[in-house]
């Protein structure tokens, strides 16, 4: 800061207290830029007691170009509601931007501030600034707000629970109703100082709400510029914000995007989806955000439904195994929250959103999406409520989103139903009554507008059915208005309003926002690093599910001749789906920084010969195998459903709907790619990439190795490593791959369950004699009677199955009697992982699975039944039966 120290000393000798007007130079000679120049100050900065206000100025030129000669600007404070002398020390004097500087310098004015004893609110110093070069203009004063300080809420040594109550007792009604509210960024991006005016608690950047450019930087600076508001406020309470981080910080590019849900459900690692996490809330956290709208913990019951692929599986059992999601994203302790590497998690959607009927949505053209789900108390308990109970039991998440949807109870009869945010019921009495649940709960966007009634009503009936926060993303000055009414009309007991506010302040005192308001940028460096992409990559590997290898066709040999086509195969926005820069995502080629498929193989084969023909046209001549890369064109919610709308509305589509009346088979284009491939080339591989099952023609046979790739993300390698070996096949289906469409809903469990291929199936490309020596050696240690016993199993498996040198089972019998008599003594034992049961059922599912394979149209009846079935008593622990059912499926006698 250039500070003109002989105006300084002579008015420090002169006079004390605030300078009434700006300082001049008496007699010294105006400077000239070469043009027009705009000073800008800061508007608002805050500070805390006894710190040091910080106001920066910023010189542009009209023109962009370098200044012609020097600018100087006279600064001095003001009144405001602070004292001099006793809050701050006055200040005054000048700042030069000498000739020469570029358009963008900048400068810095200083304000010390004095600390006391006293506690005292928000209070301000006002900055005027001028000038007397010509072509010089000064945009505005600035205001340094003083944070409140001297309060017991503010104490960090004091337990949390005392200082919630301290807080929330020096509030008025007007600031408590505005911490229940949240608004959409571009709500208020023009006008920041709403955020303050209204005393919003939270913002939230919806699928491609960001700013320009879309950098972390600038997602930091946005985010700060609004905490800066909210901490001007009486109290200084800050500011949370929330984004949609469903498979990565996918609103920002450059972030690293990660499978959707349904291909890390697929890769039964509970393990690596708590690192996937973790890796999301750092990238999220190092750029302002501090909550993310994760994990969906639905249950997707209905393949035509347009979120299945936020879900992990159509079982509740697999989407509990993979609720260390919450984990990675909050910290394994709670106390990590206020990490800069951890983000608040959001639970959803609160309950039975991937249970509801096809044809009961009311939502524009959605057909099953925000739907009805009309079911029994006891089976929307089994199926839609369990996964709750560990999220807030076990793993602790801080808030919980409701569903758009509605539940019909049968007991009542069905013709009744009553939407989620509207359900006293389920939020306050199961919830946070049963459930004990101590977080928040965040309305959906808009959510609350389902609700039958006027907008009073529907706000009063959310709030008294348990909701805490409203996420009214363009209506955040009516909902106070409307709220502050019901509340004075008694419509809304006022102890409500208090529970809802007290659950909000906790959150944000365990997110350490009192202590930190702004954004810990040091991870920033780390954002779509080398390191993060290889956990995606990991990921991406681990989730690929093989459903057909007819012939031994995969792994691919690296030097091969490739024919790859498809429009997936070169397009990673394909690749990445959904909630991807924008909510409905784009087929764009170069959508995000990544890796395509096609790369991928070139990376990983480098010595392969590849011949990419996107529709198949080019000669097919010459190549040992096709591969061709199909699957779905991005979506999301409602406008994925089967027989929905399509969204025209991102860049890429023109104003041209983007695949409306979609359904659960391919494309005619896709399919006649396929068809086009595989017919010409005698070995032909097809990678579906889809945010679901979809149904791929194969009248002929031609076929010959089928691949669920599901959404995989940035990192196409991933896909690459499995196709040439470097990575083994693992993954496994969590959601049933029907015959056809008219199947759905089928799920695990049905009374008649006659699939494709059933839930859990997934065919492995690496040794089965390794993964058993590997888990006999982690068990050998144990003093457990029982694993003891199991090991001694596993080794007479080890010495009589007659192994391949590739590590096949040779002695099906041996090895299937053995290894399910170690299931069975192993069954309800805490001393093993469920990931240890995990492997020893594999061994004994690869043999099932090859049963019903080789068998083909002779398999034995009921098999598919059967292997559902073991894979869900694997999930709940029942390893014994699981054992069995594989046994039986493997033993079986052709029907």
């Amino acid at each position: 800061m250039l500070v003109l120290t002989s105006v300084r000393r002579r008015v420090a000798a002169l006079c004390t207290g605030a300078l009434a007007v700006p300082l001049v130079l008496v007699g010294a000679p105006a400077a000239h830029a070469a043009g027009p120049v705009t000073v800008t100050p800061s508007a608002l900065v805050t500070a805390a007691e006894g710190g040091t206000a910080t106001v920066t100025l910023t010189a542009t030129t009209a023109d962009g170009t370098a200044l012609g000669s020097d600018v100087t600007v006279f600064f001095s404070t003001g009144t405001g509601t602070a004292t001099g002398g006793a809050d701050y020390t006055e200040t005054g004097g000048a700042v030069t931007f000498a000739a020469g500087a570029e358009s963008g310098a900048t400068q810095e004015v200083t304000v010390a501030l004095t600390a006391d004893d006293d506690a005292e609110t928000t209070e301000t110093v006002p900055l005027s600034f001028s000038t007397t070069t010509p072509d010089v203009t000064v945009a505005g004063g600035a205001t340094v707000a003083i944070q409140a300080n001297g309060f017991p809420y503010l104490d960090a040594d004091l337990p949390l629970a005392e200082r919630v109550s301290d807080l929330l007792g020096r509030m008025s009604l007007a600031e408590k109703v505005g911490q229940m509210t949240q608004a959409e960024r571009a709500n208020v991006a023009a006008t920041p100082g709403r955020v303050a005016s209204l005393g919003l608690g939270s913002l939230l950047s919806g699928g491609g709400s960001t700013p320009t450019p879309n950098t972390p930087e600038a997602w930091a600076d946005m985010v700060d510029g609004f905490q800066t508001q909210s901490l001007s406020t009486r109290l200084s309470i800050p500011l949370l914000y929330g984004v949609d981080s469903v498979h990565g910080h996918g609103n920002l590019v450059g972030a690293t995007v990660f499978p959707h849900n349904i291909g890390l459900g697929a890769m039964r690692d509970p393990a690596l989806v708590e690192e996937v996490a973790h890796v999301t809330a750092a990238e999220t956290r190092a750029t302002g955000p501090q909550w993310s709208f994760a994990p969906c913990i639905c249950v997707a019951r209905d393949l035509r439904w347009g979120r299945t692929y936020e879900s992990f599986g159509e079982d509740p059992a697999l989407v509990v195994l993979n609720e260390t999601a919450i984990d990675g994203l909050q910290g394994p302790r709670r106390s990590e929250l206020d990490q800069p590497d951890r983000v608040l998690a959001s639970v959803k959607h609160f309950a039975g959103d991937g249970g509801t009927e096809f044809g009961s949505s009311t939502t524009g053209e959605y057909t099953i999406d925000q739907g009805v789900a009309v079911t029994s108390r006891r089976d929307f308990e089994r199926l839609h409520l369990s996964p709750y109970v560990p999220a807030v039991r076990e793993y602790r998440a801080g808030t919980v989103m409701p569903s758009y949807s509605s539940v019909d109870w049968t007991e009542n009869g069905v013709g009744d139903p009553l939407k989620m945010h509207a359900h006293t019921e389920l939020i306050t009495g199961w919830l946070k009554g049963q459930q004990d649940f101590d977080g928040f709960v965040i309305s959906d966007y808009n959510a609350i507008e389902q609700i039958p009634g006027d907008y009073p009503t529907q706000v009063r009936t959310s709030v008294n059915a348990g909701v805490d926060m409203f996420m009214e993303p363009n209506t955040p000055d009516p909902f106070i208005a409307t709220l502050m009414g019901e509340v004075g009309a008694g419509r809304v007991p006022m102890a409500r309003i208090d529970d809802a506010v007290r659950r909000i302040l906790q959150q944000k005192l365990e997110l350490g926002l009192f202590e930190r308001p702004y954004t810990d940028r040091a991870g920033q460096a780390d954002i779509g690093s080398a390191e993060h992409r290889a956990v995606a990559r990991e990921a991406v590997a681990k989730s690929q599910v093989l459903l057909r290898n007819t012939g031994d066709v995969l792994p691919l040999a690296k030097d091969a001749n490739v024919y790859l086509a498809g429009r997936a195969a070169d397009n990673i926005g394909i690749q990445a789906g959904g909630w991807t820069v924008t909510w409905q995502g784009q087929p764009v080629k170069d959508l995000i920084p990544g890796t395509t498929i096609r790369a991928g193989i070139e990376d990983v084969a480098p010595d392969a010969q590849v011949t990419f023909s996107e529709d198949a046209s080019a000669p097919t001549d010459g190549a040992d195998v096709g591969v061709v890369v199909v699957g779905e064109t991005p979506y999301s919610e409602g406008y994925g459903d089967v027989g929905g709308p399509g969204w025209p509305w991102d860049p890429s589509d023109g104003g041209v709907p983007r695949e409306p009346n979609k359904q659960l088979t391919l494309t005619p284009g896709d399919q006649a790619v396929v068809d086009t491939v595989c017919s010409a080339i005698e070995r032909c591989v097809v990678l579906v990439v889809s945010g679901r099952p979809n149904v791929v023609a194969d009248p002929y046979g031609q076929v010959d190795a089928l691949v669920a790739s599901w959404l995989p993300g940035s990192e196409g390698a991933g896909v690459a490593d499995v196709l040439f070996g470097d990575a083994p096949f693992t993954g496994r289906l969590g959601q049933t791959w029907p015959r056809t469409q008219d199947q759905e809903p089928i799920n695990v469990g049905d009374a008649e369950y006659d699939p494709e291929l059933p839930f859990g199936w997934g065919l492995r490309t690496d040794s089965a004699l390794d993964r058993l020596e590997a888990l006999r050696a982690e068990l050998e240690s144990s003093r457990d009677r029982a694993v003891r016993r199991a090991v001694g199993d596993i080794d007479q498996a080890l010495a009589r199955g007659d192994w391949t040198e590739t590590g096949e089972v040779g002695n099906e019998r041996a090895v299937l009697r053995t290894l399910a008599r170690a299931a069975n003594r192993l069954d309800g034992s805490d001393a093993v992982t469920w990931q240890q049961m995990n492997t020893l059922t594999s061994v004994l599912r690869d043999l099932a699975q090859q049963r019903v394979v080789d068998a083909g149209t002779d398999a034995p009846e009921g098999w598919a039944a059967d292997l559902a079935d073991a894979e869900h008593a694997l999930l709940v622990g029942e390893y014994g039966f699981a054992a069995d059912l594989l046994v039986r499926v493997a033993s079986a006698r052709a029907s």
